[in-house]
């Protein structure tokens, strides 16, 4: 009889299809040594990659000389996400979370919207696996943690700028037209400077600013940064101590949101003279200062009026509801009629940007003294609730976690001291003794971060006691005033969203946020 052997089928074997990774680099300066350690990270990412078999390189995406505090500065990390969106990547390795985002709103809202698209991210410094994490609890404090560490290096930068300031050796690294930096110094350029003196030339045979630009313009004389000339600019250069060869350094500062603006005395500042060569004379630089505080005079404009920072209650207190930007003032004329309103920044730039149109500062000025007879009628009501609400239950919860926190921060401190014992006298493999210190170290690094978020917690809710109380100590002694007093402004308001023409939302530093119409009563 003839032997049959039945030959079962084959499963098919599935399809493996390689995880598609990118790497995301970023370096805050364009130092030297700031880009050896973004080729390092291009280096050490590109081979670990190719060294995974079942990894395809998907791209690498880096920034060069941009700073981390905001996404939307980041060109490379926006085409990253754009790549992500079209299915050409599965996953993301990022060197710490510092180099990802430098904000705790931007790194939750860039991991949950990556998470959305089904990509993962692993964070090598953190050991943090967005694809393995059961909640945001510890993605939130680590980059919290990361935001502090920007903020920190931010005052440690400052707190260097300023020891340079004060002994004369802070390097300009964008020396105004006419100069070039050559190692450091700031070194003439013999074919800009031609043209700065002819600009002191013109203005001191009577020329107005204006027409020196226009002539520039005619003459297609090239810019700094290949722009036009204008007569605000010719009055800077009217103004610049530098081209007399001194230098008057923090012109500028920064905010803690990292806005910058122009320092009118609310930092230090220092003169050094005879920094650098000149270009100009002592005696040509005062004429010419000379006349335009004379034309100033003619057109009946005071100094300290050609100020932008602090010269109105208003001043960089308006943020537009529609775009985010901050409001200028500007002087309206309807006939012979002249009044101040309120503008969008982003709205007189591009009116297609941003369709928010102006607010008259009459309607403005009202409302907030509409908002701050309200708090004073309900005092009780409001101010004295939420005060109770701040130094309430959520404070003392977070005290009482504290607590908690440093009593397991102890235990953990001992347990790893005995792991450490044990391991030395011999009773334990090296190998565990490493996967028990990791397991420490990590519950460790998560509590510290912790408490640290807690603390912040806890000093905001402090700062908001503070101004709160400020606001009842006022409420308790005014009465209702229809008329609008500016002082309250800088002394209550943080700032103020303005939502539409008829709508503005004031935040104050307590903590409350009131809505108040405007324009009612046209």
């Amino acid at each position: 009889m003839k032997k049959i052997t039945r030959i079962e089928p084959t499963a098919a074997q599935p399809v493996m299809t390689k995880t598609k990774v990118a790497a995301y680099c970023r370096v805050s300066t364009e130092a030297d040594a700031q880009l050896v350690s973004l080729e390092t990270q291009k280096s050490h990412y590109e081979e670990l990659i190719n060294a995974n078999p079942d990894w395809v390189f998907a791209g690498l995406y880096y920034d060069e000389g941009i700073s981390g505090t905001s996404k939307e500065k980041r060109p490379a990390l926006q085409r990253m996400i754009a790549d992500c969106e079209a299915g050409k990547i599965d996953r993301v390795l990022v060197k710490s979370l510092s180099r990802f985002a430098r904000n705790t709103t931007d790194c939750l809202e860039l991991t949950r919207k990556l998470l959305g698209l089904g990509v993962t991210i692993y964070f090598e410094k953190e050991n943090l696996d967005t694809g393995s994490m059961e909640s945001e609890l510890l993605l939130s404090i680590m980059s919290s943690l990361a935001e502090s560490e920007s903020l920190s290096i931010s005052e440690n930068n400052k707190w260097g700028i300023r020891h340079r300031f004060e002994n004369g050796t802070f390097k300009i690294a964008s020396p105004p037209y006419g100069f070039d930096s050559k190692d450091g110094e700031m070194v003439i350029n013999e074919e800009e400077a031609s043209w700065v003196r002819w600009v002191y030339e013109q203005a001191l045979s009577g020329k107005s600013s204006g027409a020196i630009a226009r002539e520039l313009n005619e003459k297609q004389v090239p810019t700094q940064r290949n722009g036009n000339w204008t007569g605000t600019t010719i009055r800077g250069m009217l103004t610049n101590e530098k081209y007399i060869g001194d230098c008057l350094f923090q012109k500028t500062y920064s905010d803690f949101r990292f806005r910058r603006h122009y320092n009118h005395g609310e930092r230090d500042q220092f003169y050094m003279e005879d920094h650098h060569e000149a270009i100009i004379s002592r005696e040509d630089f005062e004429a010419a200062g000379a006349l335009l505080q004379q034309r100033a005079r003619e057109k009946n404009i005071k100094k300290e009026e050609l100020r932008v920072t602090n010269k109105y209650p208003f001043t960089e207190m308006l943020v537009c509801g529609e775009c985010g930007r901050r409001f200028k003032r500007h002087i309206n004329t309807t006939g012979s009629l002249k009044y101040p309103v309120w503008v969008c920044s982003q709205h007189l730039e591009n009116v297609g940007a941003c369709s928010m149109k102006s607010i008259r500062e009459f309607d403005l000025e009202r409302a907030f003294t509409t908002m701050m007879n309200k708090l004073i009628f309900a005092k009780k009501d409001v101010l004295d609730a939420l005060l109770d609400g701040i130094r309430g239950e959520t404070h003392k919860e977070n005290l009482r976690r504290i607590n908690e926190i440093d009593q397991k921060l102890e235990q953990n401190v001992e347990r790893r001291q005995t792991l450490t014992t044990i391991m030395t006298r011999g009773y334990l493999e090296p190998a565990l003794f490493t996967q028990e210190s990791n397991t420490l170290a990590a519950e460790a690094d998560v509590l510290t971060a912790e408490k640290e978020q807690l603390v912040k917690e806890i000093s905001g809710s402090l700062h908001k006691t503070d101004a709160l109380n400020d606001l009842i100590r006022y409420a308790g002694h005014a009465e209702p005033d229809p008329h609008f007093d500016g002082k309250l402004v800088g002394r209550f308001l943080d700032h103020a969203e303005v939502r539409s023409r008829n709508e503005v939302v004031f935040h104050l530093k307590c903590g409350l946020r009131l809505t108040e119409r405007i324009g009612e009563n046209e």
